[in-house]
């Protein structure tokens, strides 16, 4: 993994105030690696935990930017090396001294004051850290400006940890492509069982604050790329309805569906992110929006279509189905959903005719010192550097957009219009309507699969429905609903249009309902575990 520094700074300055790693820990893998990769004191903590413990001054922002260096220095790039972060801000310490000061001279800046926080690389921030996607073309992308929601989080107080790995751009590269994987970042490894798939794209961020690398982390979204890390690294994510937070300085895919969400160990931290990271005049309070008993009375619609073939997922989505009735609420069932036949063809064109142009025109503005402006630059960029860049899979969804007209082209207009229609009044409106119900419940993925770098993702049947909420922009949060075989598996909230404080009140419900995010265990493969070793090492019979 090639770990990037932006600044002069040597490594082992920026972690001199950190303590130091303890010489013979356990390799991951061995029995004993959950406990001595599990996190310690306010590392264990959940975001609002933390924020609270500054409040009340039982922790320094310093010492916690400190603990959490020393634990990505020992868990991240060694032990069992999630790769989950590419690049670290050295700026940290200076600027959670500079906080902690504030907050001694009764300056708080907002509910995130001192807290740090981990950003998908692919968001632009005005420190001295490139914004890369992954790539090789954008190493020196250094912007010197803020997203929108970098300075919402920053004006909330929060401190910019430095930038998660992800799928090289954001999964958008290769119908071939392996989740997780970027040039500049390696293989991001999910903490939970370490050869299984981490998922995309938001992969390092959700793998990050699963592995308690920071307080909490922002990812993005087109299609999935929110809820299925969360879901498959156990934590909760939040996808809002798009446009709730700026696009502003992101690498794009679509303007269509693109969005930046929170990715927590627990619904209240996602909420307090999104307050600073929301924009618009009239704000909602998310925080305060959410209530305990949101389930008590509530009919809730189980898209039994979207349950996935997986016998384990299924039973535990019948128990978390369990709890929504004892908590009051009215479970109506939905057994099917129609698409047409073109649905996934018109999608996929959506997708490409808006890559070409949101990329052209974002590279167009880029930092001085990146090479590539256009799209046809970067491929011609990455048939130069193949030995990096193409080294795992191929440049076919680049080559197929680049190849595509303009979004005045009629077929494009033509297949987004269907696309929305299918997923927003005929789709998650009218399931909503003819079932008279207030959200939509399903799995949110399914359980993940071993990485393959010989054949690119290979994924079971699929579980979940949350494509209905990304290509239609409406909200979706995933929450932890248990582990097969120590791999989680996650429970999908969604919503119609602005919608977002209902989502994420639901899913708080049923959160404090249920408590069952799982930690870590930093096995090497799923043979690791006793009942699968037990079964697979069977002698044969005398």
């Amino acid at each position: 993994m090639r770990f990037l520094i932006y600044a002069a700074l040597p490594l082992a300055a920026l972690f001199s105030c950190a303590p130091a790693v303890e010489e013979g820990t356990v390799q991951a893998g061995s029995t004993a690696a959950a406990l001595d990769y599990a996190p310690q004191d306010w590392m264990a903590k959940s975001l609002p935990e933390i924020a609270e413990a500054l409040r009340v001054g039982d922790v320094t922002s310093e010492s916690l930017v400190a603990s959490y260096l020393d634990r990505i220095e020992r868990i991240d790039r060694s032990g069992p090396t999630l790769q989950s972060i590419l690049t670290l801000n050295p700026d940290a310490l200076d600027a959670a001294r500079a906080l902690d000061a504030r907050r001694a001279a009764g300056e708080v800046l907002g509910s995130l004051h001192g807290v740090p926080v981990l950003l998908k690389d692919n968001i632009e921030t005005k420190d001295r850290m490139a914004t890369t996607a992954g790539a090789l073309a954008l190493k020196d992308n250094v912007t010197g400006r803020d997203s929108p929601l970098a300075a919402g989080l920053s004006d909330a107080g929060a401190i910019i940890l430095g930038k998660t790995n992800l799928s090289q751009w954001a999964n958008f590269r290769s119908n071939d492509s392996m989740s997780g994987w970027s040039a500049l970042g390696g293989q991001v490894r999910n903490p939970h069982i370490l050869d299984r798939n981490p998922c995309g794209s938001s992969s390092g961020s959700g793998a990050a604050v699963a592995a308690s690398l920071a307080a909490g982390a922002v990812g993005t979204e087109t299609n999935g790329s929110i809820i299925c890390p969360s879901n498959v690294n156990g934590v909760v994510g939040f996808k809002p309805t798009v446009g709730l937070v700026s696009q502003q300085y992101i690498v794009p895919i679509s303007s269509t569906q693109d969005t930046a969400g929170p990715m927590t160990k627990t619904v209240t931290g996602a909420a307090m992110m999104l307050n600073a990271m929301a924009t618009g005049p009239a704000k909602t309070d998310y925080v305060a929006a959410l209530d305990a008993a949101a389930l008590d009375g509530a009919r809730i619609g189980v898209l039994r279509f979207a349950e996935g073939r997986s016998a384990d997922t299924i039973a535990h989505f019948n128990t978390a189905l369990g709890e929504l009735e004892a908590a009051g609420a009215v479970l109506v069932e939905i057994e099917e959903f129609e698409r047409s036949a073109k649905f996934r063809r018109d999608s996929r064109s959506v997708l490409r005719h808006e890559f070409k142009a949101t990329l052209n025109d974002y590279l167009a503005d880029a930092a001085p010192a990146v090479p590539t402006r256009t799209l046809a630059d970067l491929i011609a960029f990455n048939e130069a550097h193949a030995d990096i860049e193409l080294a795992l899979f191929d440049q076919s969804i680049f080559e197929a957009s680049q190849a595509l007209a303009s979004l005045d082209d009629p077929d494009y207009l033509a297949a987004r219009e269907a696309i929305l229609s299918v997923t927003r009044e005929n789709g998650i409106d009218a399931l909503m309507a003819e079932h008279n119900v207030e959200a939509l419940v399903s799995p949110s993925g399914p359980v993940a699969s071993p990485v393959d770098p010989v054949n690119g993702d290979v994924w079971p049947s699929w579980a979940g429905a949350g494509w209905m909420a990304a290509i239609a922009g409406y909200p979706h949060v995933t929450v932890p609903m248990g582990t097969v075989h120590g791999v989680p598996v996650g429970f999908s909230f969604m919503g119609g249009k602005d919608q977002d404080a209902a989502v994420l009140s639901f899913g708080y419900a049923y959160e404090q309902r249920t408590q069952l995010r799982a930690d870590p265990q930093y096995l090497k493969t799923a043979e690791m575990r006793e009942e699968i070793s037990a079964a697979m090492h069977r002698k044969a019979m005398p």
